[in-house]
């Protein structure tokens, strides 16, 4: 499988980390969450006091940190500015603020020329919202990954800190709105992607699915 890439996109709570990880480990690929990076960014301005509301700000700042992923499917690393960041991008704190960083242009052309580096040595699993429609978009299997507003809400709230099902299902629906309706690189499902829907599957049943795809396209 050498040079392969595996695009995974879809919202939220849709059990992309999850599955991304379980595939990866399965093949023996490396793995790349791209959502982290984007709240690793959205750390380090909250860190230094950005004004989040007002985009020119955060783009005079968007080339500031310095990020140093690791890609092993088992223990997967985000360091900004050499300070290992992990935990800290999962609070509720940067859930609410990262999709107005992620919507800024400056940000994103930074962060998808990184992801488009790692992923350019191949062999690797790569999760996000455009993966398959800009950061990869020649990656020869394609999967979209959906779920329920309840479901997505369940899981992301067992994978974060100090929140609750109802204020993650709140939250989710005002992201779902902001990252399919930005101008820059929506959220949207490539033409030739895979739906899948895992609502009422278990994490094994979603990781054999996708399995079966790849092999079919591979």
């Amino acid at each position: 499988m050498t040079g392969l890439v595996v695009a995974m996109d879809g919202p939220s709570g849709s059990g992309k980390s999850s599955a991304s990880r379980g595939v990866a480990r399965t093949l023996g690929l490396r793995y790349l969450d791209t959502g982290a990076m984007y709240r690793a960014i959205t750390w380090w301005m909250l860190q230094r006091a950005v004004d989040l509301s007002d985009p020119g700000a955060i783009a005079a700042r968007a080339l500031d940190a310095t990020l140093t992923i690791g890609t092993d499917p088992d223990a997967p690393s985000f360091a900004v500015d050499g300070v290992d960041a992990a935990v800290a991008i999962r609070t509720s704190e940067v859930t609410a603020a990262v999709s107005a960083v992620s919507a800024v242009p400056e940000v994103r052309r930074r962060l998808v020329a990184e992801q488009r580096e790692i992923i350019g040595e191949g062999d690797i699993v790569v999760e996000g919202r455009d993966i398959g429609t800009v950061v990869a978009p020649d990656a020869p299997v394609k999967v979209y990954l959906t779920a329920s507003a309840d479901a997505r809400a369940l899981r992301r709230t067992a994978e974060l800190t100090g929140t609750t099902v109802q204020a993650q299902k709140d939250a989710m629906a005002r992201r779902d709105t902001l990252d399919s309706t930005r101008k820059a690189d929506p959220l949207a499902m490539a033409a030739d992607a895979v739906e899948l829907d895992t609502t009422a599957l278990n994490l094994e049943e979603v990781i054999a699915e996708i399995l079966r795809l790849i092999k079919e396209k591979v």
